[in-house]
């Protein structure tokens, strides 16, 4: 990777509820074209984190850097206008209305005569869906009509049109099938090319090894470790999930078992 200033860098990221730590002293760092997997059991604190990221919750403790400048995040507004968008499972579009008014929702474009500019979103929208999805075709029909990949694209382009730099994707191929998944990959891999990171929430660890460079692996609210994806094994971030086993070719955070807590579980030792 030719860039070494990341997009994003979490530094010791923490926050509490009710006096249950949810993320404790957790360090992750994403680059210019990269995709980080974040996994983890239900409870781990992945998409806790993310949500400090996104604005949705304020962190207790910690910094977030945007292009190495200290970013002060306190709503999902203020992540905007530092470029990040979350795309999330449910991908909040409306059912009843087409692709540009899903796309321009909340940020209409109106004429000088005070009504909607349907030409000028629609044109935009075109020229958007065509960069990421020339395929598309379904430009006047409502959103419900809309397969789940190309309601992933449409949810995508309404980021990328707002010139997001950094993309939450939480769960993106759930409940999806095998062609339409291969079209969310497809699009994920046109964003890194143009240089967007993307943070890859998932529970799917396939999915994970075939569209992340690099993994994270949360546990407990705490990080067990980063790994490039090509330096470990499935069977390896397993047991970072399960058991907080951090292999050979990762490297290990403060959520971490030790050799001590290995031997409790009767896992094989570090190396």
């Amino acid at each position: 990777m030719t860039e070494t200033m990341p997009l994003v860098e979490m530094r010791d990221m923490s926050i509490s509820f009710g006096g249950v730590q949810a993320v404790d002293g957790v360090s992750v760092s994403l680059f210019p074209g990269e995709v980080l997997g974040l996994l983890g059991h239900n409870g781990a604190g992945k998409s806790t984190l993310i949500k400090m990221l996104s604005g949705a919750y304020r962190a207790d403790g910690g910094r977030i850097f945007v292009n190495g400048a200290e970013a002060d995040i306190s709503s999902p507004r203020d992540a905007k206008t530092y470029g990040i968008e979350t795309i999330y499972q449910t991908l909040a579009l409306a059912d009843n209305i087409d692709a540009a008014a899903n796309l321009f929702l909340g940020r209409e474009i109106i004429t000088p005569w005070g009504t909607l500019d349907d030409a000028a979103m629609e044109a935009a929208t075109r020229k958007v869906m065509h960069r990421l999805n020339p395929n598309f075709q379904k430009f006047d029909a409502p959103v419900r009509a809309l397969s789940g990949g190309q309601r992933q694209s449409v949810a995508i382009a309404r980021a990328i049109h707002f010139n997001a730099k950094i993309l939450i994707m939480d769960e993106p191929t759930a409940a999806l099938g095998p062609q339409e998944t291969k079209q969310v990959a497809d699009l994920i891999l046109q964003l890194k090319r143009e240089g967007i990171g993307i943070f890859l929430i998932s529970h799917d660890i396939h999915d994970v090894f075939d569209l992340a460079d690099r993994v994270a692996v949360m546990k407990n609210g705490k990080l067990v470790g980063t790994a490039p994806t090509d330096a470990v094994s499935k069977d390896d971030v397993l047991g970072m999930i399960i058991i907080g086993k951090c292999p050979p070719g990762a490297t290990p955070g403060p959520g971490a078992a030790s050799e001590a807590e290995l031997a409790a579980t009767g896992a094989p030792a570090l190396h």
